[in-house]
């Protein structure tokens, strides 16, 4: 049995900071995705929200949210939420319901409108809560945090704040070519160095913003999509969501501690290269067979993270691969030609729909002045809060 599913369409509201609520930008991503397939929404069988914890209650029941925007049709519904991987968990479950039978065709949606400023936590007492463990013990907001990321690097493996803001300077020439990015303006090693110092060795320019904005995915069997006339259709063909395992050697949000390595041996591989790791071993494909990646750049210091953690390069060796232009438009694999984070912010629930947006339009041949030559195969990669791996490998 094929564990393919087809992506009949892909549609995003634009990144920004629109002052509106994100179910709105949800349908109309939504809208998008559901015309660039030629379905009508009453054609959809189920809908699959990423959930957003800043919408209140909407947020929390995002499927339904955007099912009553959309307009009542007696739709199967799912609500999800891994804060980060909430996209790519909406995409695993809209895959599941496809491939067990339960639904030919489902539309994924996520969106949000972010505070302004760095994530916040939530009101309250919750020592249960790593993620209020981080903030209240130890002060670890997200920058802070990036901030040890990147010292983490320059002391292992020589990385330098010229070799990040490269990663910046990259990104932002192709976020300039996207119509749904944030920020469309190059930008200069420079102009990265001259920004303000946030966490140290981090600046302003190296660290994400917080965005709105919104993505949408129409799936379908591929029984369908035959059906329906698209019988060579972009297909998504392994969806990784995977936890990390202990010992966990290196640190990791939002864990502050470790087990002991001495009484538990090690695992062979970090949780951040397991990520990727189960979606080469479903797809039956590996790094060499990549023709372009999307992953989560929260900081720049963090995509010469993902570099090593996805196989393109040894460890230690991300710097080295951006420095040599393999990452790169015309390099041997590209990486974040939509712009990346750098480029959009964080809509948090719509970003990982974002990413495989952009391996659609790669892998179709349709990303304009950013198209990647020859695309066939690429993958997302991003994290999500208290231990949610995801990455999705799409293919043509």
């Amino acid at each position: 049995m094929t564990q393919d599913v087809a992506v009949l369409g892909a549609g995003m509201h634009p990144w920004g900071k629109w002052g509106r609520g994100f179910v709105e930008y949800g349908a109309v991503a939504a809208r998008a995705a559901l015309a660039d397939a030629e379905l009508d929404w009453r054609d959809v069988a189920s809908i699959v929200g990423a959930d957003t914890v800043r919408g209140g209650y909407p947020g929390y029941v995002a499927g339904a949210s955007f099912a009553k925007a959309l307009g009542w049709q007696g739709a199967r519904v799912t609500s999800v939420y891994a804060a980060c991987a909430s996209g790519a968990q909406a995409i695993s479950t809209a895959r599941a319901q496809i491939l067990a039978g339960l639904a030919e065709t489902v539309l994924v949606v996520g969106a949000d409108a972010a505070p302004k400023g760095f994530f916040r936590p939530a009101g309250g007492d919750r020592p249960d809560d790593p993620d209020w463990q981080r903030f209240r013990i130890l002060g670890a907001t997200n920058p802070t945090y990036f901030g040890l990321y990147a010292r983490r690097r320059m002391a292992l493996h020589g990385d330098s704040p010229e070799d990040f803001a490269q990663v910046k300077v990259k990104n932002s020439a192709m976020g300039a070519l996207n119509p749904y990015a944030r920020y469309r303006k190059r930008v200069t090693a420079e102009e990265v160095a001259a920004s303000a110092m946030v966490a140290d060795p981090l600046r302003l320019l190296d660290i994400c913003a917080t965005s709105d904005g919104g993505a949408a995915l129409m799936l379908s069997s591929m029984e369908f999509a035959r059906r329906h006339g698209v019988p060579e259709p972009v297909r998504i063909r392994a969806v990784s969501t995977v936890t990390p395992r202990y010992p966990a050697i290196v640190l990791d949000l939002p864990d502050i501690a470790t087990d002991s390595a001495a009484a538990v041996e090690p695992a062979g591989e970090t949780f951040r290269a397991s990520i990727a790791g189960a979606a080469y071993a479903e797809a039956g494909v590996g790094p060499g067979d990549l023709d372009v990646a999307e992953v989560y750049d929260l900081s720049t210091a963090l995509e010469l993270q993902w570099y090593e953690d996805l196989g393109l390069c040894g460890e230690g060796e991300g710097a080295k691969l951006l420095r040599e232009g393999a990452t790169s438009p015309g390099g041997r694999i590209p990486v974040n030609a939509s712009g990346g984070l750098a480029s959009f912010g964080e809509a948090v629930p719509a970003q990982a729909v974002a990413q495989v947006c952009e391996l659609v339009w790669q892998l179709r041949g349709t990303a304009g002045a950013r198209q990647i030559s020859g695309a066939r195969v690429g993958i997302t990669a991003n994290q999500g809060l208290f231990g949610h791996g995801s990455a999705v490998i799409a293919v043509r």
